[in-house]
């Protein structure tokens, strides 16, 4: 079955630090056989937040229908599991900017228990624009280059994750 994702937010100018764009309760669906949250739905939820801010960021043409073939892809992800996520758990991700150039851009995604402030998950994520028409990388639409720009002076205060940019190592770093 498909994932549901939510309809986008409108884009208001506003930049919180960080970005709250996706919240949920844990759904059936992600549970593995041990009750709890698979490792696959880690990377499920913070796919709901690029979502969210990909949306957010061509809004009003929060829909692909919207934009032309004018869309990304995913080049890479890191997820770190810091903590179980159980049926129904109310969560939310917050999500920073921590890098971006004319065709990239970097996403740092935290996913937390919402009731109890407990982080549950981290998520790295390099994201490539891609026209779906042409099969092919591309530069970022005007106002999505705009968006991220603003976003990135906002975000740029902020401190980078400690998580952020260490990949896969057997050694401490």
């Amino acid at each position: 079955m498909a994932e549901i994702y939510d309809a986008p937010l409108p884009w208001t100018g506003q930049i919180d630090t960080p970005l709250t764009l996706f919240r949920t309760r844990v759904r059936k669906e992600w549970l593995d056989e041990f009750n709890h949250v698979n490792t696959a739905h880690y990377i499920t939820i913070c796919d709901h937040a690029n979502w969210a801010f990909w949306n957010w960021i061509n809004a009003p043409a929060g829909q692909p229908e919207a934009r032309n073939g004018h869309e990304y892809a995913v080049v890479a992800s890191q997820v770190n599991y810091l903590d179980e996520l159980a049926y129904g758990a109310n969560i939310h991700v917050e999500t920073q900017l921590l890098a971006h150039d004319a065709k990239r851009y970097i996403l740092f995604h935290q996913v937390f228990k919402t009731d109890s402030g407990g982080l549950a998950a981290t998520n790295e994520v390099k994201i490539l624009g891609f026209n779906l028409e042409e099969r092919r990388a591309e530069a970022w639409q005007p106002q999505v280059a705009q968006r991220l720009a603003q976003i990135d002076e906002v975000h740029a205060r902020l401190t980078h994750p400690v998580q952020a940019g260490r990949g896969i190592a057997l050694s401490s770093r």
